[in-house]
């Protein structure tokens, strides 16, 4: 769920934009360390340090955006890499001039600690409780894009960008907005992380390699694809682990190659 909450913005920006976004995990270590600095600095309880965030970097992402982003959306992806691998590279530094290289953690409310019998086995409270977030923001997003207007405008521009303009529909403030959205949701995920995967300045590059596997895996600006693809790699990249520990991450790449070699658009992108 966690994969899945960061991953479905850079999903939808990178199929509605065609932008290779390789920053977008810097935006996800964005609101992970304000998460800690709400909590630990100011005393903000878990839960609404979450929302803030997401609202904070979503917000913060637009002159991003606007800035630097836009500037590049007709040049070559190697243009794109080299400015946005650059922005996270700085993002690293930053955040480990101003807190440090060691992991940090946030103080979770008592309701979140502790374990949840579900008859077979024992669950962490906080897995559970990341669980039923994500399921949650599955239905919201797929209220959004599939019930209203904006979703439909979304879903057309990814379809076909030319189509779409020419239909009225203002792409340009689209891809400001969905941006936002997704770095907003990157943010929101990226403080739920920190629990489950730690938190220091290398989590901008650290996990970037699952987030683009699944957007690829998934495909490009499908939800459905996205949310699927976390489930599969997530379960295999664990189950895998624990079976056969020395294998490391073998299993998740052996998945993608197999997967990428029947689908090479992933397993709803389209063709």
């Amino acid at each position: 769920m966690v994969l899945f909450i960061i991953s479905v913005g850079l999903s939808i920006t990178m199929g509605l934009m065609g932008f290779v976004n390789l920053a977008h995990g810097a935006f996800a270590m964005a609101g992970g360390y304000l998460v800690v600095t709400l909590t630990r600095s100011w005393g903000v309880p878990f839960l609404p340090s979450l929302l803030i965030a997401a609202v904070v970097v979503g917000v913060a992402s637009i002159p991003f955006e606007r800035l630097l982003y836009s500037r590049l959306y007709k040049a070559t992806e190697l243009d794109q890499v080299l400015l946005t691998i650059g922005l996270a590279f700085m993002a690293i530094a930053s955040y480990t001039y101003f807190y440090g290289p060691s992991p940090l953690t946030v103080p979770l409310p008592s309701f979140l600690t502790g374990q949840i019998d579900i008859g077979v086995r024992t669950v962490p409270t906080y897995r559970a409780f990341t669980i039923v977030v994500g399921a949650v923001l599955i239905a919201l997003l797929w209220y959004g894009f599939e019930r209203t207007n904006i979703g439909a405008k979304i879903r057309a521009a990814v379809d076909n960008r030319r189509m779409a303009q020419s239909v009225g529909i203002n792409v340009d403030r689209l891809f400001t907005l969905t941006f936002a959205l997704g770095s907003g949701l990157a943010a929101f995920g990226g403080g739920l992380a920190i629990q489950t995967f730690g938190l220091t300045p290398s989590f901008a590059v650290l996990y970037l390699v699952f987030f683009l596997i699944i957007v690829s895996v998934g495909g490009l600006g499908s939800l459905k694809g996205t949310l699927i693809a976390s489930i599969l790699l997530g379960v295999f990249d664990i189950g895998g682990k624990y079976l056969y520990s020395d294998a490391g991450g073998f299993f998740i790449y052996v998945l993608t190659v197999l997967v990428l070699l029947i689908k090479p658009a992933g397993l709803y992108g389209r063709e």
